[in-house]
């Protein structure tokens, strides 16, 4: 099976640290941030992370009881954690706004699409 390739926003310049999102499996997707000094890899589902592109696309994206959590720090970090899970994703606010702006311009919906059925 080929490695999983890792997409960011086109709105992420050259060489610029990002949001980055895969799907290795039809059921599961991944998320990281290319400058997260602790490497940490969130592992989601194609459910919860079409629920965020919705509540990113509608502005609330640190709405609280969902599966996958944004929470935006005082010192301008933004941590994206999922329940039960210890990872945490750190990105600042202007990854953050790059990742949204590719979120309202439909880069990621296919992300997000039901798996095919065989």
């Amino acid at each position: 099976m080929p490695a999983p390739t890792w997409q960011k926003s086109s709105y992420c310049g050259q060489g610029e640290s990002c949001i980055y999102v895969t799907r290795p499996t039809p059921t599961t997707l991944r998320l990281t941030e290319s400058s997260d000094p602790s490497g940490a890899i969130l592992e989601t589902t194609p459910a919860a992370f079409a629920d965020l592109l919705r509540v990113v696309r509608g502005g609330q994206p640190d709405t609280p009881g969902r599966e996958l959590t944004v929470t935006f720090t005082p010192d301008g970090r933004v941590l994206l954690t999922a329940p039960g899970d210890p990872t945490v994703v750190t990105t600042t606010r202007t990854q953050w706004e790059t990742f949204v702006l590719g979120v309202r311009s439909g880069e990621f919906d296919h992300f997000a699409a039901a798996p095919a059925t065989v």
